[in-house]
């Protein structure tokens, strides 16, 4: 009986907040009056990882840090787990029920945004986020002119090698790594795979979320990758990553480079130390030309429910864990690779090799992976055709055939 009223009391708040009126406040400013704190509860979900004592607590230390920035609140936070992967799943399933700011994986904004589960941040608010984020990261969040999230940092893959078996030179061409040394690659993952078809002009729904262009993965174009790909999968010194073998060969010196992300760059620099090199994705050579790898990539953000209670609240934490302050403890503590444009320009942070492989290959070296629902019909397609390659089932000989039947298959609903 007491959802309805609490309902049309959070769309009102939500409407004011995507028009930014004047009664709301400001990233800094406090709305409190002499008679005293407003009483608060805010639900906050986030990966363990960023809550556990071990790696220092950065999300308790950041709404602790906010809470002292508004006295105007008196904020009690109650905390929940859950990671950018699963959160939108979890949220889109029942709103109300759910975190007041949470964390997700870009590629999920349309789960959320279908279900009406996230809150649309326009105004002033939007101006603010705009200011510390770059134009290609506000758009992995953006749907109809809104702003559904915090961008925090940038998530893609790249390349790792050792320095002391390949040069800066070699690393720019697959073909000269394979001369001479062994590369490991994810072969039959289909967020990996498709980077050697987009860099022959193969692209998803126009490349720009154009649902009704469909996936052009068809035609000589991508028959030309197919047939690359059936003799890159038979070259010795090319291991298809399956099960940890990259990594594991990477440890025993049989595998001198491996494409992975900034979640792995702990354990490879306890691998190679000081030889640890990282860099974006390579070029490789199709039919005499130099063509380059497109990676995937997106943003990890923090996002506002649509049904919080203290919307303006919440909005203004969702900024604050996304700020330059927040996202350099997320740095220290977590090696999270920043996005904020101003983190970006200080020297110990671009120093890092990972967060220059990993903001070259953004900036350079990718395309947005689509949003549109109508994704969801591309990955299967992609890992069958990486299979059937390593199965020598997609040969030469019916090449052509397998990679139209693949693209057919990421423009329907069903998989064949």
């Amino acid at each position: 009986m007491l959802q309805k009223p609490r309902r049309l009391l959070a769309l009102l708040l939500l409407s004011a907040l995507a028009l930014c009126l004047a009664g709301c406040g400001s990233g800094s400013s406090g709305g409190g009056s002499g008679s005293g704190a407003e009483d608060i509860r805010l639900l906050v979900w986030a990966p363990s990882e960023d809550q556990a004592q071990a790696s220092g607590e950065w999300l308790q230390t950041c709404c602790n840090n906010f809470a002292a920035l508004h006295p105007e609140w008196n904020i009690t936070f109650n905390y929940g787990v859950a990671d950018e992967a699963t959160s939108a799943s979890t949220v889109a399933y029942d709103p109300e029920d759910s975190a007041d700011v949470f964390m997700y994986a870009n590629d999920n904004i349309t789960v959320l945004t279908d279900a009406k589960a996230l809150a649309k941040i326009g105004g002033k608010y939007a101006d603010e986020i705009k200011s510390f984020t770059s134009q290609a990261l506000v758009d992995s969040v953006s749907l109809d002119g809104y702003l559904y999230g915090v961008p925090y940092t940038t998530n893609t893959w790249f390349m790792y090698y050792d320095k002391s078996f390949f040069t800066e030179e070699d690393v720019k061409s697959l073909e000269a790594m394979l001369a001479k040394g062994r590369v490991a690659f994810p072969f039959t993952n289909s967020w990996y795979l498709p980077a050697f078809y987009v860099a022959n002009g193969c692209t998803l729904f126009g490349n720009n979320n154009q649902e009704e262009l469909g996936v052009d993965f068809g035609g000589e174009n991508a028959a030309e990758v197919t047939d690359y790909l059936i003799d890159l999968a038979a070259n010795p010194n090319f291991v298809i990553d399956n099960d940890g073998a990259g990594m594991a060969g990477l440890r025993d010196g049989s595998i001198h480079a491996i494409f992975t992300g900034s979640w792995d760059a702990p354990s490879i620099k306890e691998i190679l130390g000081d030889n640890m090199g990282a860099v974006a994705p390579p070029c490789f050579d199709l039919n005499g030309e130099e063509k380059q790898m497109m990676a995937y990539a997106g943003s990890k953000a923090i996002g506002v429910n649509a049904h919080s209670e203290h919307m303006v609240a919440a909005v203004e934490l969702a900024i604050y864990l996304g700020s330059a302050e927040a996202q350099k403890l997320h740095y220290e503590l977590r090696s999270t690779i920043p996005s904020n444009t101003e983190l970006l320009t200080h020297e110990d942070i671009t120093a890092d090799p990972v967060v220059i492989a990993q903001n070259d290959t953004f900036d350079r070296t990718s395309i947005l992976q689509p949003t549109v629902s109508a994704m969801g019909n591309c990955w299967t397609p992609v890992q069958n055709m990486g299979e059937s390659i390593r199965n020598g089932t997609t040969t030469h000989a019916n090449a052509a055939e397998q990679t139209e039947g693949m693209n057919a298959a990421m423009n329907s609903n069903g998989i064949s």
